[in-house]
């Protein structure tokens, strides 16, 4: 895919990419990595990465690894869940195991790519991150690694643990560092009204009140909440910060590429009014 209408990128900005657990799973089958999309992904990342000038924190959704057991242990609701520390352990290890996979990937095709574990570094409140040392982020970015975070369980102040999404953390990032641009990867076009089938082509904060009455979670088993939690994390981030978001389909060859090259529009831009 040839990309257009690229922008031109100021040095040390920042892109925050995610790939969906939607993408690189299959999420109604569980632990199974769709190890040829994960390759073809990092294939463009490294692309897209020897041309742009900014610097990227990647972020990689759970899909069927982590869900399973977050679903069964209710590790969302914290202590009072009932799953207990068997619960944390078991979502926290096969997060994990997917930011290997997709950690591994990057290696194979060049990148200098490390993993951040958000379970030992970030403290939450009501699943949003209340406290998370951005001076090691700093240092990896200064010195060309990529990191990659992904979404997790980690220690929460009110419930005593609880489950952080990889956009949350995408919001923190944001709020705290130099961040030009958020791209989200799905395995959709972009933000759509099912009952019309109408894809939007830009959302803006002032229409919150009407877009949340039709974007719905996710149909397979996911305790972030899907597409719903997405876009309200982005406007959120439109909101606090003007930063502007795009929601694209990671499942089409080259689209992740060029929108880390800059294009705009491939999906669902997300915007301050």
């Amino acid at each position: 895919m040839a990309c257009q209408g690229l922008s031109k990128e100021t040095l040390n900005e920042i892109t925050l990419v995610k790939i969906g657990g939607s993408v690189i799973t299959e999420k109604r089958n569980p632990f199974t990595a769709l190890n040829e999309v994960i390759d073809r992904l990092s294939s463009e990342i490294c692309s897209a990465r020897k041309l742009s000038r900014s610097k990227i924190i990647l972020g990689n959704g759970g899909g069927s690894f982590p869900h399973v057991f977050a679903e069964k242990f209710q590790v969302q609701k914290g202590i009072v869940g009932g799953g207990g520390s068997k619960g944390f352990s078991l979502v926290q290890n096969s997060a994990a195991n997917l930011n290997r996979i997709v950690v591994d990937s990057l290696i194979c095709h060049g990148e200098d790519a490390v993993s951040i574990s958000p379970s030992s570094c970030v403290m939450a409140e009501s699943s949003r991150v209340r406290s998370w040392d951005m001076e090691i982020i700093k240092k990896m970015l200064a010195i060309n690694l990529l990191p990659v975070i992904y979404g997790d369980v980690v220690i929460d102040i009110k419930q005593g643990f609880s489950i952080v999404s990889t956009e949350e953390l995408l919001f923190y990032l944001a709020k705290s560092l130099n961040v030009k641009r958020v791209i989200i990867g799905t395995n959709v076009d972009g933000v759509i009204d099912y009952s019309t089938n109408k894809k939007y082509d830009i959302i803006t904060s002032s229409d919150r009140p009407w877009v949340m009455n039709f974007v719905k979670g996710s149909n397979a088993v996911d305790v972030t909440g899907g597409m719903k939690s997405k876009v309200d994390v982005l406007l959120r981030l439109a909101e606090d910060k003007g930063v502007e978001s795009e929601i694209i389909n990671a499942m089409k060859p080259g689209f992740l590429e060029c929108a880390i090259k800059g294009q705009k529009g491939l999906g669902t831009i997300i915007r301050n009014a």
